[in-house]
């Protein structure tokens, strides 16, 4: 059983967290000591046991089905194959509409929390997240509940959470040791208006638009920026423009975005040589398109696949 590649599953739900701690330790105990932990947490529309909508069938698995155009294996790519690297598969209930949905994502930050001290009890390891939409909410949601050094670094797509929640855990002490890379596209404004407007009535600005400060451990990586585009290409991780105007899943979706996670996860890439460009207006890819023109007269924008985030 020890060497079953899959990733540990847990789920909370209304029991609070389930996941299997004797597998956990198994595993760890065969992880080469420099191989990273990872925990990786889905979005919106996703739940445990909910047919094609479980998270465990689809990104968070290895076989994903192959009819879901949005069923990237995270861990395949990720390199979480239980010998290079440990992925952590974390569920929860995010079937439901996105007021409920925000709210249940804040409440299991104490889930990862207590995940992250599992592993730091087992093994001495901090962890690693991956998380998508609001995914990033439950990430960031753990920080208050847990000491210095339990997560060493976050990577966080298309974010549904606010500038403000963020700044807060950044001023936590697991925040402050931890390092942030905050991915983010104007294919993914849509999304991040619906968040600021259908949630928060237009009074909080998402961190999809930039942290809006500088902190020394948050890195804004804009990967519709031509020139983010030219920086990673010259750091050998190219990744293709493609021609989308709104995508939420682009994060993930586009060729060579999680080969680039990977080296960040594995250490191969550091935060700190990552581009910093000074972002593009918001809706400007709308407007003008991917590649700076004006959107001919009558041409629709691509709005790309909508439901689970």
């Amino acid at each position: 059983m020890t060497d079953d590649p899959r990733p540990i599953r847990a789920d909370v739900g209304p029991d609070g967290l389930r996941f299997d701690r004797d597998r956990l330790a198994r595993k760890l105990d065969l992880l080469p000591p420099d191989a990273p932990v990872v925990v990786m947490i889905h979005g919106w529309r996703y739940a445990p046991g909910f047919a094609r909508d479980c998270p465990h069938g689809s990104i968070l698995s290895l076989d994903p089905a192959p009819q879901d155009r949005r069923a990237v294996s995270w861990p395949r790519h990720l390199g979480l194959d239980g010998r290079t690297g440990l992925g952590i598969a974390l569920g929860w209930n995010a079937k439901c509409d996105p007021w409920r949905a925000h709210r249940r994502a804040l409440a299991c930050g104490p889930a990862l929390a207590e995940i992250a001290e599992t592993v730091h009890r087992q093994s001495g390891r901090p962890c690693q997240v991956f998380a998508h939409s609001m995914g990033v909410r439950v990430a960031l949601a753990a920080l208050p509940y847990l000491p210095a050094g339990r997560i060493s670094r976050m990577i966080l797509l298309a974010a549904a959470e606010t500038r403000g929640r963020a700044l807060a855990a950044l001023d936590t002490p697991a925040g402050r040791t931890a390092e942030f890379v905050n991915v983010t596209t104007r294919e993914n404004d849509l999304f991040d208006a619906g968040f600021e407007w259908g949630i928060h009535l237009g009074l909080r600005t998402s961190i999809g638009q930039g942290l809006g400060r500088t902190r020394a451990n948050w890195h804004d990586l804009w990967i519709d920026q031509p020139q983010s585009l030219r920086s990673l290409a010259a750091l050998g991780h190219p990744l293709p423009d493609l021609p989308r105007r709104i995508c939420h899943w682009s994060p993930y979706l586009r060729p060579g975005t999680i080969a680039l996670y990977r080296a960040l996860i594995d250490g191969r890439l550091s935060a700190l040589n990552l581009p910093r460009p000074t972002p593009s207006r918001r809706w400007s890819r709308l407007i003008l398109g991917t590649w700076g023109f004006p959107v001919a007269p009558g041409l629709p924008p691509d709005l790309g696949p909508m439901g689970r985030t």
